[in-house]
């Protein structure tokens, strides 16, 4: 009998067991999933701010200035442009036409989400145009040929930052780059090239060469806006006083590193040596800093620096606003 008792005991305990540890792995997977809710949630508000922004500015960009004094601008945004100047067809009405081959695009190349945030951009740009009037400010040619870019571009720029296009050209180019192994940049050039050609032929070459300024002055904005105002260096230091580099770096600097093991691989006795080499990513406004605290340690230190478009985590921003 006793035997028996302790038999059931036994499974007692180990089905208390088993539940206390179902009723944690389910408050870790509630816990959990409500984390990604929360992070989707800010993500997309993030998102729907940037491309709210991006569609006032655009609109701005192309009432106020390039559409009263008839200047065109590169991409579907351009074309629009274009079409709504050669045959009257409200503008509001062309972009949306031109980009639903851009929407379905969009949808293959870069998913559905990609592709429905796209959609609704394209429809609230095209709505704010219908139905909201700016002023125009100015009919002077290089004003508006640099300042509508700038608003243009910014509206891209905006609504590229919450993850959608207000303007399809860069969909067609990912896809023609990846179907025929061209460059971004090369499908963009002979894309506006064509666009550029028919503006000169139809609206005059005067035109058309303000128009080549509105569409650099908006590239340049929509790569300030993307990539923002930091340009992030990735540092890769080789050096027998790595330990002294590193404590430097942590302390002077402020930032984190991180070591690799590797091998000096040339020297005298033509033997391989352990060493660490530490990488760290700054701001270009910290490089001369970096590189002279360095060379107070050790003058000869290997150094290689790249460029990076953008960094995530870690202290790098944190510390660039309080330099």
């Amino acid at each position: 009998m006793k035997s028996i008792f302790k038999k059931k005991l036994n499974r007692i305990a180990i089905r208390g067991r088993l539940f206390k540890n179902s009723q944690s792995n389910s408050q870790y997977s509630a816990a959990k999933a409500y984390r990604a809710f929360l992070i989707t949630s800010k993500r997309n508000f993030k998102d729907f701010i940037f491309i709210t922004l991006g569609i006032f500015s655009a609109a701005f960009g192309l009432k106020g200035f390039l559409l009263p004094n008839n200047f065109i601008d590169g991409g579907a945004t351009g074309l629009a442009l274009l079409v709504a100047e050669i045959s009257k067809i409200p503008l509001f009405s062309l972009i949306i036409y031109i980009n639903i081959p851009f929407i379905l695009l969009a949808y293959k190349v870069m998913g559905k989400t990609f592709a429905l945030k796209t959609a609704l951009a394209i429809l609230g740009l095209s709505a704010v145009v219908a139905a909201v009037t700016f002023p125009i400010i100015t009919n002077d040619n290089l004003l508006v040929s640099i300042f509508g870019g700038m608003f243009l571009g910014a509206g891209i720029g905006l609504a590229i930052r919450g993850s959608a296009v207000i303007d399809g050209t860069e969909v067609l180019a990912i896809y023609l780059s990846r179907k025929f192994g061209l460059t971004i940049g090369d499908v963009i050039i002979a894309i506006n090239v064509v666009i550029f050609g028919a503006a000169a032929y139809l609206l005059g070459i005067e035109i058309a060469l303000y128009s080549m300024i509105t569409y650099l002055a908006a590239s340049k904005t929509l790569d300030f806006i993307v990539e923002g105002i930091d340009e992030y260096i990735g540092v890769m230091i080789v050096s027998t006083h790595s330990e002294e580099i590193r404590q430097m770096i942590i302390s002077k600097i402020g930032l984190g590193v991180t070591i690799f093991n590797g091998k000096a691989g040339f020297n005298k006795t033509n033997s391989l040596r352990d060493l660490d080499i530490i990488y760290t990513v700054i701001t270009r406004l910290e490089i001369n800093r970096l590189t002279t605290e360095i060379k107070k340690i050790e003058p000869t230190a290997f150094i290689i620096m790249n460029s990076l478009r953008d960094v995530r985590g870690g202290t790098v921003k944190k510390r660039a606003l309080k330099h």
